[in-house]
């Protein structure tokens, strides 16, 4: 396994265990309590839109409920976009995904480059692309490779994660099984897209396009 990526210098190692906790407990956070805390406030919403022309007392109530769930809400995500590894915040996305390249079950390129950006968007890429990796790991089939290929231009990240394993067809793989959900999600709450193209033997492919506004230097 490798990947094709200049390092300026010897990254400090990741164990695969740590790793795999980190993701853990970012995607707990996620599926847990962000899906709780999301039903909560909605639901909220429409209590307080129903309680409106009834009774001011519970209206008001409602939404300062509302506003609470919200600052949980953004109290959680706070926590869990600070939940991942150690060297996506000091060597950037690149770095990050020639690691886990690395470390994957099947061999992995790292094309292109990515400068610094936000910790969101970084987050939200570095885990789309090893969500993308993982479920090559699961479904290619032997033999096969991946390949990630990132290209900036124009305050925009491009990324796709390749492999040239066994494919699906689309309309067959469940979606909650595969993991599409959660990456469409990611990205699509970084104001990016992402689009799932595959094929029985034909490999499968997960292109993705998100802003990327510059790092603010400190």
């Amino acid at each position: 396994m490798s990947a094709l990526h200049t390092h300026p210098s010897p990254a400090p190692p990741v164990s695969p265990a740590a790793a795999a906790e980190r993701r853990r407990i970012e995607r707990d956070l996620h599926d847990g309590a962000q899906t709780l805390l999301v039903s909560v406030r909605l639901k909220l919403g429409l209590a307080a839109d129903r309680a409106a022309e009834l009774d001011a007392d519970l209206y008001r109530l409602l939404l300062e409920l509302g506003d609470e769930a919200q600052a949980a809400l953004d109290g959680v995500r706070t926590i869990a976009h600070g939940a991942y590894p150690p060297l996506l915040a000091t060597r950037g996305l690149a770095s990050a995904l020639a690691a886990e390249g690395d470390r994957a079950a099947l061999p992995v390129r790292i094309l292109g480059s990515a400068p610094r950006s936000t910790a969101d968007q970084e987050a939200a890429v570095y885990y789309c692309c090893v969500e993308a990796l993982q479920n090559a790991a699961k479904h290619a089939g032997p033999g096969a490779r991946a390949t990630i290929r990132l290209a900036c231009s124009g305050g925009e990240l491009a990324f796709e994660v390749l492999d040239d394993g066994a494919g699906f067809a689309p309309a067959r793989r469940h979606p909650e099984g595969s993991g599409l959900v959660h990456m469409r999600e990611r990205i699509e709450g970084e104001d990016g897209e992402l689009a799932v193209q595959s094929s029985p033997g034909h490999g499968t492919s997960v292109r993705g396009h998100v802003p990327w506004p510059a790092r603010a230097s400190t």
